[in-house]
């Protein structure tokens, strides 16, 4: 069965793998995303995502697990005996930026013991620690409560 895609869906797709390659992650994750954020329905098969982006069912399956355990797409029940179905995860980009969070306060607390180390040290020589001290303290301060006020504000508005 061909999958009739537009132009723009295309690039949309690609340019969400271009980003997360950029980010670190194998392309063919983000063009998993990238349907699974413009689908309908919403649910696509892993034959479905195979044919949609022309990539063997092995690496779609082994792309889904990355996103699955990144938090940003989920496996639902499957109305066809044996497959799996993969969706964006409801609340997958706050839950994909607490785990950003998480990173970012472990890179603080080397941060701190390299500014324990470096104590004696001229500031110069701190400066570039430093930096990244204070930025990583700062975004582990304040980020948190940027999440919860964006989940607290979509729950109002019921989304």
């Amino acid at each position: 069965m061909e999958i009739s895609q537009s132009l723009e869906e295309i690039h949309f797709i690609e340019d969400i793998a271009l980003f997360f390659e950029r980010m670190g992650m194998p392309r063919m994750a983000g063009r998993i995303l990238g349907v699974l954020l413009i689908s309908d329905p919403p649910a696509q098969s892993i034959t479905d995502l195979s044919e949609r982006l022309k990539a063997g069912k092995s690496s779609i399956s082994i792309m889904a697990r990355l996103l699955t355990e990144n938090g940003l797409i989920e496996r639902v029940a499957s109305p066809v005996p044996r497959r799996d179905y993969y969706r964006f995860k409801p609340g997958g980009w706050i839950l994909y930026m607490r785990q950003w969070l998480g990173l970012m306060s472990a890179l603080h607390q080397i941060t701190e013991r390299g500014m324990s180390l470096m104590a004696d040290k001229p500031i110069e020589l701190k400066e570039r620690l430093l930096e990244a001290h204070d930025l990583f303290s700062y975004v582990e301060q304040e980020f948190p409560a940027l999440l919860t006020e964006l989940e607290n504000r979509r729950k109002t508005l019921g989304q």
